[in-house]
Formats: structure tokens, sequence, C-alpha cells
């Protein structure tokens, strides 16, 4: 069994969704970065450091666990704890929409023009929009290729649209095939 498992894509990709799923599924307890990213969730960022002695503090009390969000910069330190790292990425123009209507499903007509969360919605789009294209100096595809091109442990790779049932069950066979689970004891 893989005990420590990191997912990490793009905002919007699917990653703490799926996450989520997993730990429904399979004996780990799921944490998601954001609740040690934010202080205030989408406000207000933790230090660095908070972030990294509350994820330490959380993770020592389980043997089996899944870490969805990206880490990485801040929590580089982690890296030597992963199993296996799980990669997914979805095409731009569906995590774009995907946000916008996160967005629009959180904060209403404050996003829209004139509402009180229309320049801070903006901004994080246009953020997000820069995943694809940006460099390493921003949260990024190439910044997440090259912070996976320095682990030791396995990278699982799901890219493209697929629906939550079929991203669990490539991870799942994944496990299986790899020896690293019973499948049909977790169906």
């Amino acid at each position: 069994m893989k005990d420590r498992i990191h997912i990490l894509g793009a905002s919007g990709s699917g990653a703490s969704t799926l996450g989520k799923e997993l730990s429904l599924i399979l004996p780990h307890v799921n944490f998601d970065g954001d609740d040690y990213f934010w202080a205030e969730k989408f406000s207000k960022q933790r230090a660095p450091k908070d972030r990294v002695n509350l994820l330490k503090e959380d993770i020592k009390n389980y043997k089996k666990w899944i870490l969805s969000g990206a880490v990485c910069g801040w929590g580089d330190e982690f890296k030597s704890y992963f199993d296996l790292v799980i990669f997914v990425y979805t095409p731009e123009e569906i995590r774009l929409k995907r946000l916008q209507e996160r967005e629009l499903q959180r904060y209403g007509d404050e996003i829209l023009p004139g509402g009180s969360r229309y320049e801070q919605s903006k901004i994080y789009l246009e953020w997000a929009s820069l995943y694809d294209k940006g460099g390493l100096e921003v949260r990024s595809k190439t910044l997440h290729e090259y912070w996976m091109s320095s682990l030791s442990c396995p990278i699982l790779r799901i890219e493209g649209d697929q629906s939550i049932q079929e991203r669990v069950n490539i991870v799942l066979d994944y496990l299986k095939v790899n020896r690293f689970i019973n499948r049909q004891k977790y169906l």
C-alpha cells in the first residue's frame, strides 16, 4: 500500500476532489493543502513556517494519508515523505470554466462588475489562467514539472477531462497493478 499520497495540479484541476473521493474508499485520511496555506480561506495566507508546522502536526497522527493541493515551495521538506505523487492535469478551458462557476457558486453576484468581490475574483482567475504558460515564478505546469523532477517516489499522471469516478478508477487500477492494494477490497 502506498501510505502517503500527494495529489497536485492546477487550481480547478480536480486534485482536491480526487483526494476527498479516494479517502472515502481507501483507508487514508485526506488533508487539503488549502487548509494549511490559508489562515483565512482565500484571503489571508499563513506564513510558510506555520503551514509546515501545522501539517507536520496533523500527519504525525496518521500512518495512511492523502495530501491534496500543491505544496511546491513552502512544503518542499515533505518531498521525502511521499510514497506516491499523483499529478492531475486538466485542459485550461475546462479548468477556467470550473473556476468561474465555483466563484459564482461561492460568492454569487459579488463577483460581477460592481460587486464587492469583483476585483479579487478577476485577479484570481487571471492568476489561474497563467498555469499553462507561466514559468517557475508562479504556480504553473512548468513549476510542477520541475518540482516533480526531483521526487524519488513514483508519479502517476492523470491528464484529460475524466469524471471523478474515472480518475478514482485510474488510481485504484494503478495501485492494484503495482500491487499496492487488493482493488476488490475497495469496490
